[in-house]
């Protein structure tokens, strides 16, 4: 259910790419809010923005104009250490293309950003067995991701997400790799994280029937906010 918490807000905020002596606008005086306990869906055709608001809001990529403001604290103003520990820390990144380490095997894949904080391997271990076999797959920790199907290797990529225990979750696609059965298994995830664990999901998805098992639905077209839909709330 959307809450009434607000985690994120975007002020104004445009990008703009350079190419030579070609700019081109990727988004446009967006303004809007994402609250905790929210499962949000960013629709819109190809070249809309989408995947560039998520790189904003993950502060992969800062904004040519405007503010963004996360847990009351302008991105704009972090250095490039503190956004590294920001994304370490607050955000779990899921991607279309799952993004594991091919030879690395799965719980070292899921342990990796626990690792970067430097926590013992003995809790680190301890912490992604229990994602792991919430996810299903506490049998599998030895295999490497290329003997895993694809459903398989984004429940990887989801409990790599959920590592760190952030509190906001940016989902990039994540079922354009995996089939119809596997897509459904991967939304019911994340509607338990946001239902019993009350984390933010905001997902860039063109798959219309995900959209039920999300709260609210924000539409972009040529880089703008072109309308908004509560679904549940």
């Amino acid at each position: 259910m959307r809450g009434i918490d607000e985690i994120v807000r975007l002020e104004n905020v445009s990008k703009v790419y350079t190419i030579g002596k070609i700019k081109y606008p990727a988004l446009r005086n967006i303004s809007t809010s994402f609250y905790r306990g929210e499962f949000t869906a960013i629709m819109g055709p190809s070249g809309s923005g989408k995947s560039t608001l998520l790189n904003l809001i993950g502060g992969l990529d800062r904004p040519t104009e405007g503010e963004i403001i996360v847990n009351n604290r302008n991105l704009k103003s972090m250095s490039s250490d503190e956004l590294a520990e920001y994304r370490n820390k607050t955000i779990g990144f899921v991607f279309q293309f799952f993004n594991l380490i091919g030879y690395l095997n799965i719980i070292e894949n899921v342990i990796l950003p626990m690792a970067i904080r430097r926590v013992n391997s003995k809790d680190r271990r301890k912490k992604a067995m229990e994602i792991l076999d919430l996810l299903g797959l506490g049998d599998k920790i030895y295999k490497k991701p290329n003997e895993l199907s694809g459903g398989e290797r984004q429940r990887v990529a989801i409990a790599r997400a959920l590592i760190n225990d952030p509190e906001l979750i940016l989902a990039d696609e994540p079922t354009g790799n995996v089939d119809s059965e596997n897509a459904k298994i991967i939304m019911n995830i994340f509607r338990k994280l946001v239902d019993e664990r009350g984390i933010s999901i905001i997902m860039v998805t063109h798959n219309v029937e995900l959209t039920k098992f999300c709260d609210r639905i924000i539409r972009l077209k040529d880089g703008m906010i072109y309308g908004e839909e509560v679904i549940k709330g």
